[in-house]
């Protein structure tokens, strides 16, 4: 027995109630007399200590005999040879148990069931009757079923028989609540033998696939042991292919091709066949693949040789080839094709507005690209910081600029008024984009002018770039056009620089005095090793001198029709001006450890004698490297497109051996058909979560569509399955259905604002439960839930009902007879102050009085009695004191008779008259 209380802090209260009996004590004691005062502050300090006492809410605790005992049974399929165990266990175990203990089972799986209810008697039940769902085996919703048979009120134990494997939840949590229930958890390991197993746990296919594509199928296979098997696929029931393959021990990954000759959808079923093997429903798996018409590819070379479009001809693509010039001036234009290749063009060739249509092509539509080397290609090609870039998978800037020759850079452009508008901001952001291409040690110099030369900033090695940009970006325009002064000017700044490589570049929309000794100028440049390039901008400039300008500079010459190109013809030259972004050291790339290229590496990789370097950026897979590390083949995924970057070329002129290569038809092939888009005209990526109890297809559209969808799930036998379908973000959908292994088809249906419907097609498999694969004991997970618990791993029967570690008591609340009481006390404290304490304590001697029939307490009586008669008269007495001798009369019946004989009064002195009187007076005070 003991008492507990639910709010111990109440207690406080009792402090300022002692200062309030205190303040009356202090008040009352002048005002009455001094027992009242002490009473009344008894009364009044028991009333608030049992109020007090009350709000804290006292319970009595009373000790619960005896143990609850609830035996949790794991009946899933990976132990569903050891029900006979588990019940054998159970019977020995009740047989042990004491006359107080009480015990349940229950059984779980997928889900839980209660076996045999909370009874005393000791007779267990001898087999399962409850339905549980064997594909999956959920510990922590079985420990909570469990714990809800124990009473609230009591504390008690969980023995689980399991092995430690579960198939979602997580038991751990649930086990952490336990001890908040005073509930123990002990675990009886079921340990059954391993038998050989072989499972299939992983069939991958890409989702959508094109008529004549020659496609790869992933198998993922593991085995708990070394063994020979036979892999089998079938397409729509029907066997396709058939492959002996050895299993080790562990993962195996295999893969196989073929190639899709019919169009929609395609169920691919993989199967792992073996002998001596566990479990039949773990070997075979189902893909769905969209098989669409054949893909119409576009090559855009700079030099149309055809070498490519003749390779990839015998590949079953529709392919096209095109210049640059001729390239399509809208989107639509680049979204009839399923992946663009850029075959060594130039960004010159190329304008911004068309770079931004290829750009979202791919991010938003799923089209692939690829971009191949060359001396016009990556930033050798000036697609430094282009929407081009943005795609690709690498960056043109490069590692290891300090390697780098010293340059020095001029900028000489035109700042005249025909210039002012776009042309001279995206002149300006050319030279800006120069820079930033640029190292600090570099020199650079700009000089912009109009009817003479204006230098911008002067020839010096950068030290702060952001400051240069600023100049750049707040040149004005204003003036007529005058070159040579300023061309003089900027061979004077970098004539007497000591560094490797000078150049000058002229941009200039206008005409000059052509009479002006350009060769003497360039020619005395070319001793100092100053190059000179030079732009035209539009039909008004002086093409034929800047032509000959830039013959003479041994340079580049670029007619610019559109101005958008200048940034790139600027990064372009800084970048030619350094010649090292070319790596032309033969070497054998290296092959990273990428499943789609490893088979066709196999043998070996071809030599190569030149690339151009590169840096892969953070996200990028790379396929394979130079020996600097640098990328040769790298890939990633562009918002819903996929890009590729080689950074050697395709006429053998850098590519080396590869050319002669036998399987180099196969390598352009695969390279290209890798970035062909997922989905063609198809609105909505999917992706698939099994890891919890329920199965989610998540739905992205390719635009962010707002729009409510309707689905539809049938399955393989062609029922209807319940889902709840619901738009979480725009353009993402999720279609959630209860997690059931099989093939499924899901049908999507959108209506748009215009009032027409879309309608999307495709397939899913949810794959079978692991459940089923053979994994043993999970002896981690067991420890883990023993040391969260505290609870033991069980070893003999008995162990069940030892005595619980926390022992359960039942609470009985008092805090009602506690207010009873202190409102009876508050009665009495009343009556005190009201009556008096002497009245009332008066009161209890009267009734007291009548009570006491002792002789003793009547002779005592009757002694005081006399003592008055023999000092007064009788007469007077009965006069002055009626009560008393009304009383005396009473009590002198049971008296003998000889003490009523008269006695002759003597006669009293003065003194003992007055002495009489005050008594007499006293007495009268006393009554009244």
């Amino acid at each position: 027995m003991g008492i507990d209380v639910t709010y111990p802090l109440v207690f406080l209260l009792l402090l300022p109630c002692a200062a309030l009996i205190y303040m009356y004590v202090i008040k009352s004691h002048n005002q009455t007399k001094h027992v009242e005062t002490v009473v009344v502050a008894i009364l009044r300090s028991c009333i608030f200590f049992l109020i007090v006492l009350a709000l804290s809410v006292p319970q009595l605790l009373q000790p619960i005999k005896g143990s609850m005992v609830v035996f949790l049974v794991d009946r899933s399929a990976s132990v569903k040879d050891s029900d006979t165990k588990s019940l054998a266990w159970i019977e020995k175990s009740v047989e042990t148990m004491g006359r107080d203990d009480s015990f349940a089972v229950a059984a779980f799986g997928g889900s839980a069931v209660a076996e045999q209810a909370l009874s005393t008697k000791h007779t267990p039940i001898s087999q399962f009757s409850g339905e549980v769902e064997e594909e999956a085996s959920q510990l922590d919703s079985g420990i909570q079923f469990a714990s809800s048979l124990i009473p609230s009120y009591s504390s008690g134990r969980i023995v689980l028989f399991s092995d430690g494997n579960e198939t979602s939840g997580s038991s751990v949590e649930e086990a952490k609540l336990l001890a908040n229930k005073n509930i123990g958890l002990d675990i009886v390991p079921l340990i059954e033998s391993i038998g050989e197993d072989v499972a299939l746990k992983n069939v991958t296919i890409p989702p959508s696939i094109y008529q004549g594509e020659k496609t790869e199928i992933s198998l993922e296979v593991f085995s708990n042991t070394a063994k020979k098997a036979t892999v089998r696929i079938s397409l729509n029931d029907q066997e396709i292919i058939k492959k002996a393959v050895s299993v080790k021990e562990g993962t195996n990954l295999f893969s196989v091709s073929h190639t899709a000759e019919k169009t929609g959808l395609q169920v691919y079923k993989a199967e792992i066949i073996a002998e001596n093997d566990t479990f039949a429903e773990n070997n075979q798996l189902q893909a769905i693949t969209n098989v669409k018409g054949t893909p119409k590819v576009l090559i855009v070379e700079g030099e149309s040789t055809g070498r490519l479009e003749n390779i990839l001809n015998g590949s079953g693509l529709i392919v096209e080839s095109t210049i640059p010039e001729k390239l399509p001036t809208t989107l639509s234009g680049f979204l009839q094709y399923q992946s663009i290749v850029f075959n060594n063009v130039p960004a010159t060739s190329v304008s911004e507005i068309q770079m931004k249509m290829i750009e979202r092509s791919v991010k938003d539509f799923g089209n692939g690209f690829v971009m191949t080397g060359g001396e016009n290609s990556f930033g050798l090609g000036g697609y430094f910081k282009t929407p081009i870039e943005r795609l690709l998978p690498v960056d043109m800037d490069i590692k290891g600029k300090k390697e780098m020759p010293s340059l020095g850079l001029m900028i000489v452009l035109d700042r005249s008024g025909s210039m002012d508008g776009n042309k001279l901001s995206l002149a300006k952001e050319a030279a800006a984009r120069s820079v930033e291409l640029l190292r600090e040690k570099d020199t650079f110099g700009f000089i912009a002018f109009d009817d003479r030369p204006w230098e911008i900033i002067e020839a010096a090695p950068l030290k702060d770039k952001e400051k240069v940009v600023e100049k750049i970006r707040t040149l004005s325009s204003g003036g007529g056009t005058e070159i040579f002064s300023s061309l003089e000017m900027a061979y004077d700044k970098l004539r007497d620089e000591r560094l490797q490589r000078k150049h000058i570049i002229l941009l200039t929309d206008g005409q000059s005095n052509a009479s002006s000794n350009y060769e003497d100028l360039i020619e005395e440049g070319k001793e100092e090793n100053i190059t000179l390039s030079t732009v035209s901008i539009g039909n008004d400039a002086d093409k034929n001198l800047l032509e000959d300008l830039a013959d003479f500079g041994a340079g580049r010459y670029y007619d610019v029709t559109d101005a958008s190109v200048i940034p790139s013809i600027l990064s372009r030259e800084t970048v030619m001006a350094s010649r090292t972004y070319i790596e032309d050291t033969p070497f054998y790339p290296s092959i990273k450890d990428n499943p789609e290229w490893n088979g066709l590496f196999k043998d070996g990789v071809p030599k190569m004698n030149a690339y151009i370097a590169t840096t892969a950026k953070q996200r990028a897979l790379q396929s394979l490297n130079s020996e600097k590390e640098d990328p040769v083949l790298a890939e990633w995924q562009y918002g819903i497109g996929t890009t590729a970057a080689f950074t050697s070329d395709i006429s053998g002129k850098w590519s080396g051996d590869w050319p002669a290569w036998g399987k180099w038809g196969t390598f352009l092939n695969q390279l290209i058909t890798n970035t062909l888009p997922k989905f063609e005209s198809e609105p909505y990526m999917l992706t698939q979560d099994n890891g919890g109890e329920e199965t989610v297809i998540n739905l992205e559209s390719s635009t962010q569509n707002h729009l409510p969808v309707s689905a539809n799930v049938v399955s393989e036998k062609g029922e209807e399955v319940d889902v709840n379908t619901k738009l979480i973000a725009p353009g993402k959908y999720e279609v959630i259905m209860p997690k059931q292994s099989g093939m499924y088809f899901l049908s999507i249906k959108q209506d748009t604002k215009g009032g027409s419907t879309n309608l999307y097609q495709t397939g899913f498999t949810v794959p079978y439960s692991e459940e089923y694969l053979q994994q043993g004991l999970n002896k981690a997970l067991i420890k883990e839930l023993l040391a969260v618990s505290g609870g033991q791993e069980l070893k003999d029967e008995s162990e069940a009902f030892r005595p619980l570690q926390n022992t359960s008591r039942q609470e009985q609340s008092i805090s009602s007879w506690l207010l009873l009481s202190a409102f009876l006390l508050l009665f009495c404290e009343i009556a005190v102050r009201r009556f008096g304490w002497h009245r009332v304590s008066r009161i209890y001697s009267g009734s007291r009085e009548k009570s006491e029939t002792t002789s003793s307490r009547q002779n005592e009586r009757v002694a005081k009695l006399k003592k008055v008669n023999q000092k007064v008269g009788k007469d007077e007495a009965l006069k002055k004191q009626p009560v008393e001798i009304e009383q005396k009369k009473e009590q002198v019946k049971a008296v003998p008779a000889r003490h009523h004989k008269k006695e002759p009064v003597n006669k009293l002195s003065e003194s003992e008259r007055e002495e009489q009187m005050k008594r007499l007076i006293e007495a009268r005070k006393r009554k009244k």
